[in-house]
């Protein structure tokens, strides 16, 4: 299994693919990188020679990619954060910041599902016989 930037690559997938499994590494700069080092891309990564992983290796290092680029984007939001932005507070309040509707869906960045309003006979009885 090929290590590149720090990240173990599927060895079973043509590297056009495997080397989108970094992170910062789409299909526009996988294809950008197989070409400037020289590589088959239909070649799987298991295929691949040391030499063949240098040049990747190489050509990845002008690029951010992994902790560098994650770095990166928590110092954006951190940043939105600190001079209170709008999409600084969405992100302190767990909302999308986006311009998304939160009245249905956004269900990925607000949660599960909470009921809040009326309760049920048996607890409202519940309470008023702790009340007694």
């Amino acid at each position: 299994m090929p290590r590149i930037a720090g990240i173990d690559i599927p060895d079973q997938k043509k590297v056009l693919f495997s080397l989108q499994y970094v992170y910062g590494v789409g299909p526009k700069v996988a294809s950008n990188v197989v070409r400037e080092a020289n590589v088959d891309p239909d070649k799987r990564a298991r295929d691949l020679s040391a030499d063949e992983v240098n040049r990747i290796q190489r050509v990845l290092e002008r690029y951010t990619t992994e902790g560098s680029l994650r770095r990166v984007v928590n110092e954006n939001v951190d940043r939105l954060k600190r001079i209170h932005a709008y999409r600084g507070m969405r992100h302190i309040a767990g909302l999308p910041a986006r311009g998304q509707r939160t009245r249905s869906n956004a269900r990925t960045k607000r949660g599960a599902k909470r009921t809040v309003g009326s309760m049920t006979k048996e607890m409202a009885a519940k309470i008023d016989a702790s009340k007694k």
